[in-house]
């Protein structure tokens, strides 16, 4: 027997991808599994893809079901992990996939998501520098944000080594739809999605603060666009070089001396371009570098999948540190295909 493991929001995508991910972890054992509207269906009634996991009854997301856990991951909607995660005992080690916990400025949490701000746990983001080791000693952590994770990747080596200009940042990423959440709402039907691309929450989308707290940004536009894929994420990210006389070869050589020997993370060789079916169903992160012949300016394009190294891969990822485990146990950096 492994380390016992929970998961509270069990009946949603991410809670469904989480528990995926643990039934295939060879050291950690899934005790508990919560829901709400879900309670009481057995998990083979609303995951059907998790045989093994299938008679597994959803219980009422309550801190006693989740007691016996020694990490209880939260994938709840954001404004509900706080109240709960305050009801556990403190030796219970924490996963947020929910927002509550990246901000540290309460009134940037207050402008982008409303509510009182429940504070601020250790970033879930280990190929930053120095957040592998602050994750392995953490009892508490928040897990990235899926858009986050695409941008800061791209961004954060180049702001650091001092080539891309914080002041001047635009991402354009097109995410599917599973980023939504499992609830129905007429835009997300096939019928509306199906041949069409929808920006929405432009100008104002609530990861902005996170990447910038992330990045060292200061100045960041990013316009999220709704796919009509299940999952997946494409971020174009650009920035205003810091001088005429940075490269692609520059570029290219900061990502690839920040991200050389992680497991996840993959700078693409030159002329080979991320698209987002290459990271389908896994922990991966893929990027690729250019300049800009018109306008100068760095273009860096990331994929990954929205519920992998966007949710429950890297949820588990942080999972592993925490539990003193191999960081990469039950996780994979090869996607499907086809």
């Amino acid at each position: 027997m492994g380390a016992r493991v929970a998961v509270a929001g069990a009946s949603g995508y991410a809670g469904g991808e989480l528990l995926r991910l643990l039934a295939g972890h060879p050291e950690v054992e899934v005790v508990a599994a919560t829901a709400h509207s879900q309670a009481g269906a057995p998990l083979g009634a609303v995951h059907p893809n998790l045989v093994s996991l299938a008679d597994l009854v959803l219980t009422e997301t309550d801190p006693d079901a989740l007691a016996s856990a020694d990490l209880v991951f939260l994938a709840l909607p954001h404004g509900e992990s706080g109240a709960l995660a305050a009801a556990l005992a403190p030796q219970t080690k924490i996963v947020d996939l929910g927002a509550d916990h990246r901000l540290r400025d309460a009134g940037q949490w207050a402008r982008y998501y409303g509510g009182p701000h429940s504070g601020t746990w250790t970033y879930g983001l280990p190929e930053l520098p120095g957040q592998r080791a602050a994750i392995a000693a953490a009892s508490r952590v928040a897990n990235t944000g899926c858009y986050a994770v695409s941008v800061i990747l791209a961004l954060a080596p180049l702001i650091a080594a001092g080539i891309a200009d914080p002041d001047d940042v635009v991402v354009v990423a097109s995410s599917g739809t599973s980023g939504a959440g499992r609830g129905l709402k007429p835009h997300l039907l096939a019928s509306e999605v199906m041949g069409d691309l929808s920006p929405y929450k432009v100008g104002a989308h609530q990861h902005v603060p996170e990447i910038k707290q992330a990045t060292g940004a200061h100045t960041l536009s990013l316009t999220p666009v709704l796919a009509p894929m299940p999952r997946g994420i494409l971020a174009t990210v650009t920035a205003r070089p810091v001088s005429a006389g940075v490269t692609a070869a520059d570029v290219g050589a900061a990502l690839a001396e920040a991200y050389q020997g992680e497991p996840f993370v993959r700078v693409l060789p030159a002329g080979a371009w991320p698209h987002t079916a290459a990271t389908f169903g896994s922990n991966a992160a893929h990027l690729q570098a250019t300049i800009d012949v018109d306008s100068g300016r760095i273009v860096v394009v990331s994929a990954i999948d929205n519920l992998g190294k966007g949710a429950a891969g890297q949820a588990v990822q942080c999972a592993n540190l925490m539990l003193g485990l191999t960081e990469t146990a039950g996780l994979t950096a090869n996607g499907l295909a086809p």
